[in-house]
């Protein structure tokens, strides 16, 4: 499914009862983001979390971590972002740390309230909410760019002539410090912004 939400974090330490208190902070259309810093022995969200994030309003669920009761959690409807699955549930249980419901650390970023979380099929993003705005505007331009790309390829014009392909080669040769990207920018086929 798609999300997309301000960022309502949580850090694991053993017990789901961190997830409860950020439901209970969250307001409707946030996105619950629990940081179970990576894990990949043990699930840290189940069904019951899903649910109550669910009820409390929330847009979805992305863990820095692993989900179980995946078919549970597909009946439920409510989306969920996670690195897989595993059967097993918390492993132990640890000192919650400072800051538990301030911020949320996925991968190299670390997130708080001030950052909206978007998902699709291919993942989840985070961008600061005060960016919003500038981002969305590049995202659209590079998605318009990108389908009339399609569109032409679909019609007989193969990306390679649009992007003025045999000109980059040649230009590479010339200079092999040229990048694709530089190209691209140069003749406004923004496919890889």
């Amino acid at each position: 499914g798609r999300l997309a939400g301000r960022v309502c974090p949580a850090r694991h330490a053993g017990s789901v009862d961190v997830f409860l208190e950020a439901c209970e902070l969250s307001a409707p259309g946030d996105v619950l983001v629990a940081d179970n810093g990576g894990r990949l022995d043990e699930s840290c969200v189940g069904d019951l979390v899903v649910l109550e994030a669910r009820a409390a309003g929330l847009e979805g669920v992305v863990i820095w971590g692993l989900h179980r009761d995946t078919a549970d959690i597909r009946a439920i409807g409510l989306p969920v972002f996670s690195l897989g699955s595993i059967p097993t549930g918390p492993l132990c249980l640890t000192g919650r740390p400072e800051g538990a419901l301030e911020f949320a650390v996925v991968g190299e970023w670390t997130v708080g309230r001030d950052d909206l979380v978007l998902g699709d099929d291919d993942g989840v993003i985070f961008i600061p909410a005060g960016r919003a705005e500038e981002v969305f505007t590049l995202a659209e331009t590079i998605r318009d760019v990108e389908r009339r790309q399609a569109d032409r390829v679909r019609a007989g014009a193969s990306l390679r002539e649009q992007v003025a392909f045999g000109a980059y080669l040649a230009g590479r040769a010339a200079d092999p410090s040229l990048t694709f990207r530089a190209h691209l920018r140069a003749v406004g086929g923004a496919i890889e912004e």
